[in-house]
């Protein structure tokens, strides 16, 4: 269980030879399938955890509860997953393992959802107190979500302290040193914690956030090195974040996702489940200059009842497509009306600001470079490397 909390590379290994060896174990069953479940078809996942949960009820009312959280969250029913966490945490307060579902609050796509997600996991973290890494390491989060970075350095490494291979800490360092512009220092950082477990779950996305370092410092040749070694075939949200952000300040992109692939996603039952989920497939087609299905994908975004996608991925996703036909003012225009409603596109502060890093290439190809510079102060005057943003203030 430590090691699935760590996001250690031990963790399916261990999880598959805990099921195995007590196939009745509704809560081994069911942690199993969460950590696999993008793999499984929807029968099979279903046909998993109500067996699961059948299994659970046996052990306990804790157990099953786990157990159906995981159930929602798995089947992408968000808000109802953050729902079930309040009743489960008001039953049986400070519950590691119920964190492992905790980003059902970010993924609900309601800011109000953020806010009672952000609450609780202060009220736990108290409950918990220091000597608990796990939930230092996700007070660290919201730490650094919120844009408290000092304080979210802090626990993080305070939670390192308290057990040195915790993934989640490593990746609150990761987002705080990425707001702060730490550079060389924060991929040497993340290159030494990822050589002591090189199977570590997040080793792509550890890879991606220092490849963002690597292009913060203007090294691209490791970013796109990076991008192209560590990332698979189907981590194409993190694959076209990289190459947008190359070809923002006019490099060279790493190796692309397969055009076909992306189109097949976005057909696929899940393609415009999740709102960020969706504005990442929307990159790679910006990436790919794929106009016409950036203006389709807009389309249907404009058509959708869910707010986020009509008022805010409708815009950028259209945004998107007048950059790739050299449009820029048009594209400018459409995203500096969002202001703030950006955030309601998912994601991280870190994942979401390349729709700022978009807006400042648009203005600045616009001939507005005064609005493009005070769009990104905040960024060139607190960030120790900010190459990447120099690069973007900078005409073409």
């Amino acid at each position: 269980m430590a090691e699935f909390l760590a996001l250690g590379g031990q963790t399916l290994p261990l999880l598959r030879n805990w099921a195995g060896e007590e196939p009745g174990n509704g809560v081994a069953r069911g942690l199993l399938t969460l950590a696999t479940s993008e793999r499984m078809d929807d029968r099979v996942l279903k046909q998993q955890l109500v067996t699961a949960h059948r299994d659970a009820q046996a052990s306990g009312e804790r157990e099953a509860s786990l157990v159906y959280g995981v159930f929602l969250h798995t089947h992408r029913q968000y808000r109802l997953t953050a729902d079930h966490l309040m009743a489960h945490f008001e039953r049986w307060p400070t519950d590691e393992v119920a964190t492992l579902i905790l980003d059902a609050f970010s993924a609900a796509g309601d800011s109000a959802y953020r806010v009672h997600g952000d609450a609780l996991v202060e009220q736990q973290a108290t409950l918990a107190g220091p000597d608990s890494w796990v939930w230092a390491s996700c007070l660290a989060a919201v730490r650094a979500e919120q844009g408290r970075v000092r304080e979210a350095h802090r626990l993080a490494e305070h939670a390192l302290s308290r057990n040195p291979r915790s993934g989640v800490a490593v990746h609150d360092l990761a987002h705080v040193e990425h707001e702060l512009g730490t550079g060389p220092a924060s991929t040497r950082m993340l290159d030494r914690w990822l050589a002591q477990d090189s199977q570590a779950v997040q080793l792509g996305h550890l890879n991606w956030h220092a490849a963002l370092q690597s292009i913060a410092c203007g090294d691209f040749a490791d970013a796109r090195h990076r991008a192209d070694t560590a990332l698979r075939r189907e981590d194409v949200g993190m694959r076209a974040a990289t190459n947008w952000r190359l070809m923002l300040v006019g490099q060279e992109p790493a190796r692309r996702s397969d055009l076909d692939h992306v189109r097949k996603l976005l057909a696929a039952p899940g393609g415009m489940a999740e709102v960020f989920h969706t504005f990442n497939l929307a990159l790679a087609l910006a990436v790919e200059a794929a106009t016409e299905d950036l203006e389709t994908l807009a389309g249907r975004a404009a058509a959708d009842p869910r707010p986020a996608y009509r008022e805010v991925l409708a815009p950028v996703v259209g945004a998107l497509a007048h950059i790739t036909v050299g449009h820029p003012r048009a594209a400018a225009e459409g995203l500096a009306a969002l202001g703030e409603k950006t955030e309601q596109i998912g994601g991280v502060r870190v994942e979401r600001e390349i729709v700022q890093d978009t807006l400042a290439r648009a203005l600045i190809d616009a001939g507005d470079p005064a609005r493009a510079a005070a769009l990104l102060r905040h960024r060139t005057t607190t960030r120790d490397h900010h190459t990447y943003e120099n690069l973007l203030l900078a005409p073409r």
